[in-house]
């Protein structure tokens, strides 16, 4: 029998490293279903429950291995539910490929069942989108979506009509006028910005005497060069949520996150610094950056569209992170006054205190939420890789979680979307089967999607289990607690059960029923003991805290408008009491004005 192109395409996939496809079946992938089974699990059909699920999981392949990930749906409906996985992918710039099918194409135009304009579809969340209408086209469509994906850090789309896909393979076209021959291959480039920019930049920071570090997930490969810049310059390092594994935690002058769910040591410093540097980051938010014209600025980007757009710069170095860093090294001179770092280290200090204080603190016999992420960071192994959803419970793993060498950690960054908590875990798990992965899910995202995914994780038991553990922590607050402390803080208004009250669920107990360990704890004494019993899993665990949700997500400084509507929203909120009573004593532990290099309005 005569190769068929959907045979073609998985071993064109082999052949750019692809061992792995997530999707969910459909009729308008056939072809491809049937080529999947004839490929013995090279590559692997991994089922989701989701098609969303499948493009939250290639983007979380990516995001853990640096690889290009790939998922796949069938026409019309199944195309659909990927995108907001793909727009994931895309505004955190990872490299994905979408393999999606289409109507025959002697039915396209017809208005035939689920046939779907795709190519309008993909063509926003897609830096290459093409439609394959014959078999030649197949190599180059296949190479020059790898090839994109990697150069643009993107996500590229194919879409095949369920004929072409089972038409005989054409390996290599005719030499005929049209015909291209495309190679598998690709190679990451040097980008190095010019040496007068790079003088300039030197300049710039060598005048500094208080410096700041931003760095973002651009920054990932040049830990080293980071690091030694920050010793070089006396500075502190500050990280946007996605560049939270570039450096350790543990080192003294890293203050931590910045912005909303930010520490006030990193607040502090970049607040009070004559000279910005940032790395591989294009974090958006201005109220939590200087004002504009408090201090110079140098940014690196290896991107020049995103340079300088966040903060106006002095200098503006278009090129690769660890690159650029190596060259501008030689040309800073180091601080002999430590002065600046030294209060930088002191703040780190304070404001680790701070932390240990908030998360100590109970109220009514609840469990404290930041207790849950404070008590587990000291018992994580050093490789362990850890996701997060977005809610509330993304501010304690942002803020108590201390990423130590060789972890690894991810959410979603710049959509900020509900649901690719557990899906990236279990990317990741399948990825890296030799290292424990932990996921942080408020129960909203796990009620959305996430609890579907454990008959995912049920149904590749042989994968998921067994040594290091895997493990899904749900916050069990009844409530879309983020919304909620948001609706309070900007709309003015009080909670509105109608949209923000959660129907409690036995997440433990449904984790047992699909096979899994589940452990429920509701006892501020037994966080500790909880978690330990669940790193010792062989099996994957769904951990439950029924946590307390009116403690609320305080930022590093407050707004003086958020704090009005706040007050107004808690005049009318069903839970004023306990808010006032837990803020005013989260608030005592704060010692914010007391912080060294306070400025004083």
């Amino acid at each position: 029998m005569a190769q068929q192109v959907a045979d073609y395409v998985l071993a064109r996939f082999r052949e750019w490293g692809v061992h792995r496809v997530y999707g969910y079946p459909g009729d308008g992938i056939n072809g491809m279903l049937g080529a999947f089974d004839r490929a013995k699990g090279d590559p692997e059909f991994i089922q989701s429950r989701h098609e969303e699920m499948a493009a939250f999981m290639a983007c979380g392949h990516a995001k853990f291995t640096g690889e290009v990930g790939v998922c796949a749906a069938t026409s019309g409906p199944g195309a659909i539910h990927l995108l907001n996985g793909l727009y994931d992918a895309k505004l955190d710039h990872q490299p994905v490929v979408a393999l999606v099918g289409q109507q025959k194409r002697l039915a396209q135009g017809t208005h035939y069942q689920q046939e779907v304009a795709l190519e309008h579809l993909f063509a926003d969340v897609s830096e290459f989108c093409q439609i394959v209408m014959d078999p030649g086209q197949m190599r180059h469509v296949i190479d020059r979506a790898f090839k994109t994906a990697l150069t643009m850090r993107g996500v590229a789309t194919i879409i095949v009509p369920e004929d072409v896909q089972e038409s005989e393979a054409v390996p290599s076209p005719p030499k005929s006028h049209g015909s291209v021959y495309s190679s598998v291959g690709w190679s990451r480039p040097r980008v190095l910005p010019n040496e007068d920019e790079l003088r300039k930049a030197a300049d710039v920071l060598n005048e500094g005497k208080k410096v700041a570090m931003l760095i973002g997930q651009g920054a990932a490969n040049a830990e080293a060069e980071v690091v030694e810049t920050a010793e070089v310059l006396g500075a502190g390092i500050a990280k946007a949520l996605l560049g939270r594994q570039v450096v350790s935690d543990d080192l003294p002058f890293v203050t931590g996150p910045i912005g909303l769910l930010g520490s006030k040591a990193s607040d502090e410093m970049i607040m009070n610094c004559d000279t910005l540097l940032m790395v591989g980051t294009s974090f958006p938010y201005a109220e939590w950056l200087p004002d504009e014209g408090s201090c110079k600025g140098v940014e690196i980007d290896i991107d020049g569209r995103m340079i300088g757009i966040r903060y106006p710069m002095d200098a503006h170095l278009v090129g690769d992170a660890k690159e650029t860093l190596k060259e501008l090294l030689p040309l800073l001179n180091r601080k002999e006054d430590r002065s600046w770092r030294e209060k930088i280290e002191e703040n780190v200090r304070t404001w680790d205190d701070v932390l240990e204080k908030r998360a100590g603190q109970t109220f009514e016999g609840k469990i404290n939420p930041q207790a849950v992420a404070h008590e587990v960071s000291p018992l994580l192994p050093d490789n362990a890789l850890l996701t997060a959803d977005s809610g509330s419970a993304t501010n304690w793993w942002a803020r108590h979680i201390k990423l130590r060498k060789g972890m690894q950690a991810s959410l979603s960054g710049t959509l900020a979307t509900m649901g690719p908590g557990v899906p990236y875990a279990i990317a990741a798990r399948f990825a890296h089967p030799d290292r424990p992965v932990i996921a942080f899910v408020g129960d909203g995202a796990f009620q959305m999607n996430g609890m579907n995914e454990m008959i995912t994780v049920k149904r590749y038991t042989d994968r998921m289990a067994g040594s290091p553990p895997l493990i899904f922590c749900v916050f069990n607050n009844q409530d879309l607690n983020q919304v909620t402390w948001e609706q309070r803080a900007m709309g003015g208004d009080p909670k509105y059960e109608g949209s923000q009250y959660l129907p409690d669920f036995p997440y433990a107990e449904y984790a047992e029923l699909a096979g899994l360990k589940g452990i429920r704890c509701d006892d501020p004494e037994k966080v500790t003991s909880a978690w330990e019993e669940a790193l010792a899993s062989d099996r994957p665990v769904v951990l439950e805290f029924v946590v307390d949700n009116e403690i609320a997500p305080i930022p590093p400084h407050i707004m003086k408008e958020q704090a009005k509507k706040a007050v107004k929203a808690g005049i009318r909120d069903p839970e004023r009491t306990g808010i006032a009573a837990r803020g005013f004593r989260q608030k005592l532990t704060d010692m914010y004005e007391n912080l060294p290099g306070r400025k004083h309005d």
